[in-house]
């Protein structure tokens, strides 16, 4: 796993004139569903409550997505001295939250649970390295490429474990690809734009569909090509298919077409 702190972070190369005014708004929102970490890892260490190594592991996990809510959150109180990450934070919790009082896996099964995870992490390792690659400010470059980097772990953490419980549970192709749509699909729940508003307009009344319009539209700008096609290959590894030949290319070029049709639909 990782093992860098915030002290990590070259913090005096911080240069506000070359801060995007998208990537501030992204980055608030991003601070406080990243500090949402303690709460899944709560969740997680109740449905793998018997399995020692991978709470072991999910506890490392949720501490390492607190500090990149830390570190978000820092970098947004510098580019915009009057937002108060400890403050919005506490609003965006006030809000929103997650049922941890489970027994099981609200997916039905470990395996199940890990497929979905993954598909998060896919998700994640790709939303930071987009814009990374992206950023002209230094030091939120240098984060990004940080949490990205962690994402990536964290996906073959979870992968790894997904391997091990199929062993066990043997959850076929056609469930697990179906429990990753799934999670795909959630992406458009509240906690994204709830956390965008929050961050971003809090003097405002929530509408779901606005917040959600406007985060969506920043997020999907930012991604080229080859982010499509890797995190189409994470999705389909979780799903237990390849990701090479013709159905990784086609999975490829349809998230490609997604996220450019999401960027042009809903651009603000």
């Amino acid at each position: 796993m990782s093992s860098w702190s915030l002290d990590d972070i070259p913090w005096d190369a911080f240069d506000l004139g070359r801060v995007d005014a998208d990537s501030l708004k992204i980055a608030k929102a991003a601070a406080l569903t990243e500090s949402n970490g303690r709460l899944y890892g709560q969740y997680l260490s109740r449905v793998f409550h018997d399995e020692p190594t991978v709470l072991e592991a999910i506890g490392q996990w949720a501490e390492e997505e607190v500090r990149h809510g830390e570190a978000l959150g820092r970098w947004a109180e510098m580019a915009d001295p009057t937002f108060d990450y400890a403050e919005v934070l506490a609003r965006f919790r006030a809000g929103y939250t997650i049922d941890v009082a489970v027994d099981i896996s609200v997916r039905g099964s470990k395996t199940s649970e890990m497929v979905a995870r993954c598909i998060v992490e896919a998700g994640t390792s790709s939303f930071y390295s987009a814009l990374k690659d992206r950023a002209e400010e230094p030091v939120f470059k240098e984060i990004c490429r940080r949490v990205a980097a962690d994402e990536f772990r964290h996906y073959k953490l979870f992968l790894d474990t997904l391997n091990i419980l199929l062993e066990r549970e043997g959850t076929g192709v056609i469930r697990r690809l179906l429990v990753a749509l799934g999670r795909i699909r959630e992406t458009e729940d509240d906690e994204l734009p709830f956390a965008y508003h929050c961050a971003n307009h809090a003097d405002r009344p929530y509408i779901r569909a606005e917040a959600y319009r406007e985060y969506s539209a920043r997020v999907f700008a930012n991604y080229q090509r080859h982010h499509a096609q890797r995190v189409a290959n994470m999705i389909l590894k979780a799903a237990g298919l390849s990701p090479q030949g013709r159905i990784g290319d086609l999975a490829g070029n349809v998230m490609w077409f997604f996220m450019r049709g999401k960027a042009k639909s809903l651009a603000v």
